[in-house]
C-alpha cells in the first residue's frame, strides 16, 4: 500500500510472516539506514551479518539499498524468523514500488512464503514425535 508519512514522503509498505514472526515494513526514500523496532538493526539483529545480510538481500538484488530506509516493527519469533519475515517485507514493498521489480524478486525466491513451522503435539507422546521409552519387560 502507497501511503505519504506526516513530511509529504512516500511510503511503501509491506507485510512479511515466517514461523510466528509478523514484520510490517515501510520503505521511505533515504540512505539506507535499517531501524527494526525503533531501534538499529545492526542492534536488534546483534549484529549477525547473515541476518543483516537476509534482510538487505532484496534491496541488492534491485540496487537500492541506499535509496531507501527500511523502518519495521516485528513481532513473535525468533532473529531467524525475524529477519527472514523483514525480507518478505521489503520485497512485497518493493514490488509496490515498482510492479516491474516482481519478476527478479520472485526468481530469488523472496515472495514465497516458507510454510514450515512448528509441528503440533500430539497426545501418547512427550513431544510432537518423540514417543516414551518402550520396554518389552
Amino acid at each position: 500500500m502507497q501511503a505519504t508519512d506526516n513530511t509529504d514522503r512516500v511510503v511503501y509498505w509491506g507485510t512479511g510472516r515466517r514461523k510466528s514472526a509478523i514484520a510490517r515494513v515501510r520503505l521511505v526514500p533515504g540512505s539506507g539506514d535499517i531501524k527494526i523496532n525503533n531501534r538499529p538493526g545492526t542492534e536488534h539483529l546483534q549484529g549477525n551479518p547473515a541476518y543483516l545480510a537476509t534482510v538487505k538481500a532484496p534491496l541488492e538484488t534491485l540496487g537500492l539499498e541506499n535509496e531507501y530506509d527500511v523502518l519495521v516493527n516485528v513481532r513473535g519469533g525468533g532473529l531467524t524468523g525475524h529477519a527472514d519475515a523483514i525480507k518478505m517485507g521489503v520485497a512485497r514493498a518493493l514490488c509496490e514500488l515498482d510492479p516491474e521489480n516482481r519478476k527478479p524478486l520472485k526468481v530469488e525466491g523472496y515472495l514465497t512464503r516458507d510454510p514450515r513451522c512448528k509441528e503440533r503435539k500430539k497426545y501418547g507422546l512427550k513431544k510432537a514425535r518423540k514417543a516414551p521409552q518402550f520396554s518389552k519387560r
